[in-house]
């Protein structure tokens, strides 16, 4: 009887702990996560339009657009200060300035366009990920 009721306890005490640890894990901050998120629908926007050939200069000024105003909130949400990581946002930002400046209208002058965003992107993954 003894041995039954320490195990019950253990249990009981092994599921309060888990309930505990699961909850701490799920308050982390979730903004990193949304952030690469809304980058990567932007991005898998602009990827689907250069399948499909259907390019549109709206469209595309759109995606890139939200592309640069979530970018710039990277390093303050990831809160990483390595002067690598700034270093590649900081490119990150720049690559998308210039595919905004150079405004693409066609499908050849996006896919120019956003091959240095994807390639900075990418390179920022095999970082850090």
């Amino acid at each position: 009887m003894r041995v039954a009721l320490l195990l019950l306890l253990g249990l009981v005490i092994g599921v309060i702990g888990t309930v505990n640890v699961m909850s701490t894990l799920s308050a982390r901050n979730p903004m990193p996560k949304a952030v690469m998120h809304t980058m990567g629908y932007h991005m898998g926007e602009l990827g689907q339009a250069l399948k499909a050939k259907q390019c549109e200069a709206v469209s595309i000024e759109h995606h890139l657009q939200r592309l640069q105003s979530t970018a710039t909130d990277i390093v303050p949400v990831f809160g990483v200060t390595e002067k690598d990581f700034t270093d590649d946002a900081n490119q990150l930002q720049a690559h998308l300035q210039q595919a905004l400046q150079a405004a693409p209208a066609d499908c050849a002058a996006l896919a120019v366009a956003i091959k240095p965003i994807d390639d900075t992107c990418k390179s920022c993954h095999q970082k850090y990920r």
